[in-house]
């Protein structure tokens, strides 16, 4: 049906089927209308909703309506988008904003502490045990890599590294695994 046909109430008879003519004929036009009030389409499609949804509350009244459901349905959307710029909460958040406590800014002391306090107990392990542990976790190489570059077997690496392990957990006091 064209929207020319659609000024007065359609000829059909089930309340159900009237709404989703009226729904089918006029969304589009309705949603635009809201937009351009509104300047924004989600919220606009909001408004249609509400308007679709009072459509169907009052579908008897539409149905033997004697005027222009058409304008009906815009003077309703009107409403709806006054109602809604009226409101306190009109001023809404953008979708996902979040107003979180700003993020701390580190000033880096904690880590230079950390080095000072690694660097002097790297410094007391041997210095087979340290380059294991350089190559392990400085350089993320595995334990096959890390023999090959320091020329001794894989089974020598791995004992380095528990042994110097075993000596930074000494050092620091734990007795932690």
């Amino acid at each position: 049906m064209s929207t020319k046909t659609m000024m007065t109430t359609p000829a059909v008879t089930d309340s159900s089927e009237l709404l989703d003519v009226l729904v089918r004929e006029y969304r589009d036009a309705l949603v635009a209308y809201a937009e351009k009030m509104l300047g924004d389409r989600g919220l606009a499609e909001d408004v249609v909703q509400e308007t679709t949804l009072r459509a169907w509350h009052h579908i008897d009244r539409l149905h033997g309506m004697r005027g222009s459901v058409r304008g009906w349905l815009f003077t309703v959307t009107r409403h709806l988008v006054v109602d809604s710029v009226r409101k306190p909460h009109a001023r809404r958040e953008l979708v996902g904003a979040a107003y979180a406590e700003p993020p701390s800014v580190a000033d880096g002391t904690a880590a230079v502490n950390d080095t000072i306090v690694v660097a002097g107990l790297l410094r007391r392990l041997p210095v087979e045990h340290r380059a294991v542990l350089v190559h392990l976790y400085l350089y993320d190489r595995s334990i096959n890599e890390t023999a090959g570059i320091l020329g001794v077997p894989p089974g020598t690496v791995k004992s380095r590294h528990h042994n110097a392990l075993r000596k930074l957990r000494g050092a620091l006091g734990t007795d932690a695994a």
